[in-house]
């Protein structure tokens, strides 16, 4: 797709998989969890800004599929995108491929929430932010 960007590339390592022998499913959802602080970043939700302005994210909802699975030694990429923003709610998905293959392997579907760190609830992306998200957005043909 080509609203997509590459936010992560990384090996199945042995000690990332189960009695069955595939990656166990807490790795699936850490790599989508690194892809997802890329990802952000893209936009400004970098960790400088959360510091600077006691800004945080917080997950409302994940819902994950898993397609295909992985194996001690695959080379994985995730490929990610913006699905909405509101003033304070992101949603976005990330894609796991087989970087071999070209197999997708797994989708998760992420929501979540712009956070104020001090009063720990949801508030407004700062201005800047939101503005690169919503050009996000539009330049995928969201909007």
């Amino acid at each position: 797709m080509s609203d997509e960007i590459l936010t992560f590339k990384g090996t199945v390592y042995p000690w990332h998989c189960d009695h069955m022998g595939h990656m166990n499913v807490m790795w699936y959802v850490g790599r989508f969890d690194e892809a997802t602080w890329h990802f952000l970043a893209e936009f400004g939700l970098s960790n400088e800004a959360f510091e600077s302005r006691n800004i945080g994210m917080a997950a409302l909802e994940q819902t994950v599929q898993y397609k295909r699975e992985l194996h001690a030694g695959a080379q994985i990429e995730i490929w990610s995108r913006l699905i909405s923003v509101t003033e304070k709610v992101i949603e976005f998905e990330h894609r796991m491929v087989n970087s071999n293959s070209r197999d997708d392997c797994a989708f998760i579907r992420n929501t979540a929430i712009c956070l104020d760190r001090i009063e720990r609830r949801g508030c407004k992306f700062p201005d800047e932010i939101y503005i690169r998200l919503r050009a996000g957005l539009e330049a995928a043909g969201h909007a």
